[in-house]
């Protein structure tokens, strides 16, 4: 029997209409649970200490699945491996261009935004995402350059 996070972490999956499986319920269970925004190497590497034998293609397989349904974000950025959030309440990031630390802000949103910018643009909007950057305190100070 499933008891506290577990069990609603499987009423999500099985409302989403997703097959229950112990990778994936680990991967989705991790990425509910960090702060740090990992990339998918990262997912494995934590998983594999609950399951020896899960390969990455079944943590890549996992994650797109969980995205797909909505249960985790994706972040791309550009030509960079992908970062994934369990977080899926509307929030923004911040990141540090010095070490790739990314971490969450929950500031106010700007709730006209969608309609403003599908009034100029006649886009039919879905949603947004807007990424600040500067240097975390770890690296504020440093001389090193941003990335």
């Amino acid at each position: 029997m499933l008891y506290g996070r577990q069990s609603l972490l499987y009423r999500e999956l099985k409302d989403r209409g997703i097959r229950l499986t112990p990778q994936r319920m680990a991967i989705l269970e991790y990425l509910r649970e960090t702060t740090s925004h990992p990339r998918a190497d990262q997912v494995h590497q934590q998983v594999r200490h609950r399951f020896p034998g899960v390969s990455l293609a079944t943590v890549y397989n996992n994650l797109k699945i969980l995205k797909d349904k909505g249960l985790v974000n994706e972040l791309r950025y550009g030509d960079l491996a992908s970062r994934f959030d369990g977080k899926t309440d509307p929030h923004y990031h911040v990141n540090c261009q010095v070490c790739g630390t990314v971490v969450d802000f929950h500031g106010q949103v700007c709730k006209d935004l969608h309609g403003e910018a599908a009034k100029v643009t006649k886009f039919e909007i879905s949603g947004h995402r807007i990424e600040l950057y500067g240097a975390c305190p770890d690296c504020r100070g440093k001389d090193i350059e941003p990335s």
